[in-house]
């Protein structure tokens, strides 16, 4: 019988794959208003405008093109008006939501600050921010107030002393983590610095990278002191049995509301090489990310899509031009390192870690700290990635002394474990996407754990967010508290988090990297916090067996001990 000539019917016809604005696959046509503005203007150039026009015509004259979006690559987001409620986040447009002030990023790669740069950082903080300095949890300091016309003026006073605020926000290479400890640690093997300095200089403020489909976070540390499996690039440590010391290669790890952790590509990676390879994974992100949906552009979906073998096989061959050599895994430590305290360096020095409580500082705090740590006979600072500071190179008579000075200003070297392991974001104070209060909370929160549970004696962490976009690394925590409006007792909606229990990264032998539990229906409002927290913590040294971590307890834990 003859075959049928009559064209299959449309409903039969396979769909076309819609294409996902891969400009390596020719999809350069912008396909969501986000990568239109970025198509009509490089956001790099707005400094120019800022500088000529709104800097002299005030708030009103700007953009909203430049306010909402360009603004961002130098650092600069409109902070959320005073008085809107949680309830509202979501419902009202961004010109409803936003004052006519500034939060203003301020990189800070590597975390490294020496004394000039803090004491530029803590004027600034009191001439133009109504001295707020918060230390964030990517080595960053965020001061808020800012107005347009004062960034003259503070790009000058930065730059002066090197520090910039270029693309600490934006679609773009942010801020590179490093080692609070780098150059200094007497385990650390190879000082990753010199790779970080070289990245800032060639790649940030680059045109050819300032494009890219969403942010690009990386964390470059022998030490496993970062969070490198919640970044799109991370290189750690490594002593490869052939080649020697180096660094293994991690990509496409992040959080928010579609968590994933950073795979190993199995590659050793040399110290000198570090550059080039940076710069082929965030070519690979620039042209093959995918731009038709915000909520998909992060590199972490690529790599899902792809696979590692795939990724590893595009980077050596269309980016890099050659192999990369197979290397072993990390070797991790017996404990998380998070530095705080004293430890002797390399040379025989110590560094002084403290923790201010859930990253809130001060202009004037930093003043102090810098004078502070001169008078120590130390000429360095460094921020961490857990919203903590170290002071290096203090000599032994002088640690004492340096402690005792650090706790009159407002910060702990030996902190109670729930200040040292407590975390918020910026919150609904600034934030615009923020649902409900995250830095007040978490000050009364280790407040009332420090007087109820002052003895507690296991590492824990409890990181607070408001809102679902984890930027304090909620689903990581042992304790990870999002937050979202939710029903009291007396059925009114009031602040409150949905609760994620025993999450954790590799950061040391016997951990395993997973996100936290979550028990059907565990949500607590912002007033029962303490107490929840207080329970949960009391199950947890009652039912522990020998040195068991929070986390594996929670695994196995019975839901009613949870609750």
């Amino acid at each position: 019988m003859a075959l049928s000539s009559t064209p299959a019917s449309p409903a039969a016809r396979p769909r076309k794959a819609r294409g996902e604005g891969q400009w390596a696959l020719g999809h350069r046509e912008p396909l969501n208003p986000n990568e239109r503005s970025k198509k009509d203007d490089n956001p790099l150039n707005v400094r120019a405008r800022i500088e000529n026009i709104y800097a002299h015509r005030g708030f009103s004259s700007i953009d909203p093109a430049d306010l909402r979006g360009r603004f961002r690559w130098w650092g600069l987001y409109t902070q959320r008006k005073a008085g809107i409620d949680g309830g509202r986040t979501a419902v009202l447009e961004p010109e409803e939501l936003e004052d006519e002030y500034f939060m203003l990023r301020v990189r800070v790669d590597g975390g490294a600050l020496n004394l000039a740069q803090l004491r530029a950082i803590a004027g600034i903080s009191t001439e133009f921010g109504r001295d707020s300095a918060d230390i964030t949890d990517r080595q960053n300091i965020q001061m808020h107030w800012i107005r347009v016309e004062d960034m003259p003026e503070i790009w000058r006073r930065l730059e002066a002393v090197g520090l910039q605020t270029t693309e600490a926000c934006g679609d773009c290479p942010r801020v590179v983590l490093g080692s609070p400890v780098a150059g200094v640690s007497a385990d650390e093997v190879i000082d990753a610095t010199p790779a970080i300095d070289e990245i800032v200089k060639r790649y940030v403020g680059d045109p050819a990278y300032s494009n890219l489909p969403r942010k690009f976070k990386s964390v470059i540390s022998w030490l496993p002191d970062g969070p490198y499996q919640a970044n799109d690039i991370s290189l750690v440590g490594v002593v490869h049995p052939v080649h020697g010391p180096g660094f293994d290669l991690w990509v496409g790890g992040g959080l928010s509301t579609n968590p994933r952790l950073a795979e190993r590509l199995g590659v050793w990676v040399p110290l000198a090489e570090i550059p080039d390879v940076w710069e082929g994974v965030i070519g690979i992100f620039r042209d093959y990310g995918y731009r038709r949906l915000r909520h998909r552009a992060r590199l972490k979906f690529l790599l899902a899509d792809w696979g590692v073998e795939k990724f590893r096989e595009i980077l050596e061959k269309e980016y890099l031009g050659r192999a990369l050599i197979d290397g072993p895994a990390p070797d991790l430590p017996e404990k998380p390192i998070d530095h705080i305290g004293v430890h002797k360096q390399n040379d025989g020095l110590n560094y002084v870690g403290a923790a201010p409580i859930v990253g809130r500082s001060s202009g004037t705090q930093l003043s102090k700290l810098a004078d502070l740590t001169e008078a120590a006979g130390s000429g360095r600072v460094r921020l961490t990635p857990y919203q903590k500071l170290l002071v290096l190179d203090v000599v032994d008579d002088n640690v004492e002394g340096l402690i005792r000075g650090l706790r009159e200003i407002g910060l702990e070297a030996r902190p109670s474990a729930w200040r040292r392991g407590t975390m918020a974001c910026t919150g609904i104070e600034y934030c615009k996407l923020a649902i409900v209060e995250t830095k007040a909370r978490g000050e009364e929160l280790v407040a009332r754990l420090e007087e109820r549970l002052a003895d507690f004696d296991a590492d824990i962490s409890v990181h607070i967010n408001g809102c679902p976009n984890a930027c304090a690394r909620t689903q990581v925590a042992d304790i990870g508290l999002k937050g979202q409006l939710v029903m009291n007792a007396h059925g009114e909606q009031v602040e409150g988090f949905q609760i994620h229990l025993g999450g954790a990264l590799g950061m040391a032998k016997g951990e395993t990297a997973g996100f936290g539990r979550k028990v059907r229906g565990l949500k607590a409002t912002a007033e029962e916090l303490p107490e929840y927290v207080e329970r949960v913590a009391r199950n947890y040294l009652a039912g522990r067996t020998g040195g068991e971590t929070f986390a594996t307890w929670v695994l196995r834990a019975e839901e009613a001990l949870l609750k």
